[in-house]
Formats: C-alpha cells, sequence, structure tokens
C-alpha cells in the first residue's frame, strides 16, 4: 500500500511502487486533467506539482511521490494559479487545449518563483512544455498578464 497525498486528500492505493504517477492519478484516483503526451517526459501534458516543483508524472514513480504532496490541474489553488488561469481565458491562449493543465501547472511554479519573468525567463522555464497549435506568443502574454495582476498597485 502507498499513502498518496493528492490535492490535500491522502489515498491509501495499491499500486506497484513503480507505477508511473500520471497512471495512479488517472486511473485510479479519476482525475482526468493531468493528460498523457509522450510517455517519455519531453511534452509537459503530464506536468503536476510535487511539493510545489513541476515535475512529469508520466516517468515519476509513484513511490517517488509518497510522503510529498501532489498537486493537479484540479487542486491548483492560490494567486498564482487564479491569476494565470483568467489571463489564460482572456489571451484566448488555448485551441486544442490539450497542452494547458501542464502549461498552466508550470507557469503556476514559475510566477511564484520569479515573480516578474522576463520574455528570456519565461523560454527557458516553459521549455519542455510543448504546445502542438504553436500558441507559445500567447502562453508568453499571458504569463505577462498573470505577473502583472499579481503585482498591481
Amino acid at each position: 500500500m502507498i499513502k498518496l497525498d493528492v490535492n490535500g486528500k491522502v489515498h491509501e492505493l495499491d499500486v506497484s511502487p513503480d507505477t508511473p504517477l500520471l497512471w495512479v492519478i488517472r486511473d485510479h484516483l479519476k482525475l482526468m486533467g493531468t493528460k498523457y503526451g509522450c510517455g517519455i517526459a519531453a511534452c509537459g501534458a503530464c506536468t503536476v506539482h510535487l511539493d510545489g516543483q513541476p515535475v512529469r508524472s508520466c516517468q515519476t514513480p509513484v513511490s517517488s511521490a509518497a510522503g510529498s504532496k501532489v498537486t493537479t490541474i484540479e487542486g491548483v489553488q492560490g494567486p498564482e494559479a487564479k491569476a494565470v488561469q483568467e489571463a489564460w481565458i482572456a489571451a484566448e491562449v488555448p485551441q486544442c487545449g490539450y497542452c494547458q493543465s501542464g502549461q498552466i501547472m508550470a507557469a503556476t511554479v514559475l510566477l511564484r518563483q520569479t515573480p516578474k519573468p522576463t520574455d528570456a525567463q519565461i523560454t527557458d522555464f516553459m521549455n519542455g512544455n510543448i504546445c502542438r497549435c504553436g500558441t507559445y506568443q500567447r502562453i508568453r502574454a499571458a504569463i505577462h498578464q498573470a505577473a502583472a495582476a499579481l503585482h498591481k498597485g
């Protein structure tokens, strides 16, 4: 049995320790916001927070998440998350939407760590979160908009 704290709720799961966290989240906990993209941690669609840091859940064994706090797109909260989600809508970032949960999870950590990121910092931090629709300019604009909203006044 593995104890896993996901979005503030502790679950006891009878899964193999090497099961990817992504499949535990989707198949066992039925949280479908975290997406499977590539399976090799290259696209970022499966990004979740592990103790506040972005990780690729497709390559993270569930055993390495035991004892940590896992946050999925369904549970992401706080001023950065709210600002990012509002900016995403205002900037009309999504097209197909498939990568968006991973993009948002990464962007919230970026803004927590770097409150007023430059274009270069955004590009560097978001590198590896692939958008097949190519909305990178909108993503960058939304991150700038969220940063401005967080620091107005």
